[in-house]
């Protein structure tokens, strides 16, 4: 059990919905189902879920339906938004207060941060990185990202204890016109870095050349253009083409994944 404390982090903005966090929550129980539900008792943790209780509750619904003893804890760092969330516990399913230090009974399998870092500086982002992956169950998971208020545009990492092993691009086909205006989604580790010479500029580059040369599918819609432009971009970056990760059942979704090691950045901040 964690000790009772002052929350570690700042408090956020709170903006939250329903449905905003959907595109993550259905990769988490495709990419991480399994190693859920191989789990003795596995336990996610919500963390900043805003003022809302919604996405915590549906993340719950969602794990529950492909993991039916999986336990979520929704931790925010405001008492009031704790107080709010409260009534709508249930079985498996709670509220805390509760920061980056993540007050829950034993080391989590899998913690979802969405749009808790973007306040950060860059460098604060890659500790609390760090923390949060030092808080995990042996092959647990950090999912940290950001998404567009209306949850159609987002973008986020998959982390082990080890280190960031993923990164994910999501949208609704209606929510772009070109893949790099899913650009202002990028992590606070990452966003800063869209400048020349960066791999994450060059990706973003590329996935707009091969999104431009595959307008001609268009004529059969935008989900048929993206699976061209994936299979274009998999010639020259290391696009996942099986499950769990990629694959056109995937990639159907408006989602793509890459191994981390295509854009880390070339040097940390200190």
């Amino acid at each position: 059990m964690a000790r009772p404390g002052k929350p570690v982090g700042a408090i956020t903005r709170g903006t939250t919905g329903h449905n905003r966090l959907r595109r993550c929550d259905r990769w988490i129980a495709a990419v991480h189902g399994r190693s859920l539900r191989a789990a003795e008792r596995p336990l996610v943790v919500d963390l900043g879920y805003g003022a809302s209780h919604a996405t915590s509750l549906e993340l719950f619904t969602r794990l529950r339906r492909v993991v039916p003893g999986v336990e979520v804890v929704g931790i925010e760092i405001d008492p009031a938004r704790v107080a709010v969330a409260k009534p709508y516990e249930r079985e498996g399913l709670t509220f805390r207060l509760g920061g980056f230090e993540l007050p829950v009974p034993r080391p989590p399998t899998l913690v979802r941060a969405f749009n808790v870092l973007r306040q950060y500086e860059e460098a604060e982002a890659w500790h609390y990185w760090d923390v949060l992956r030092g808080r995990l169950a042996p092959g647990g998971v950090l999912v940290e990202g950001t998404s567009s208020e209306s949850g159609r545009r987002a973008v986020w990492v998959g982390l082990s204890p080890e280190g960031p092993q993923t990164i994910t691009f999501s949208a609704r086909f209606s929510a772009f016109e070109q893949p790099s205006d899913l650009a202002d989604r990028l992590p606070k580790t990452l966003i800063h870095r869209n400048v020349p010479g960066e791999r994450i500029h060059a990706f973003l580059r590329d996935f707009d050349h091969a999104w431009a040369v595959s307008a001609a599918h268009g004529a059969h819609g935008a989900r048929q253009r993206w699976l061209a432009a994936l299979r274009a971009l998999s010639r020259s970056w290391p696009v996942p083409a099986r499950p769990p990760l990629g694959g056109p059942a995937r990639w159907r979704l408006g989602e793509v994944t890459l191994p981390w090691s295509a854009i880390d950045p070339r040097e940390k901040p200190e």
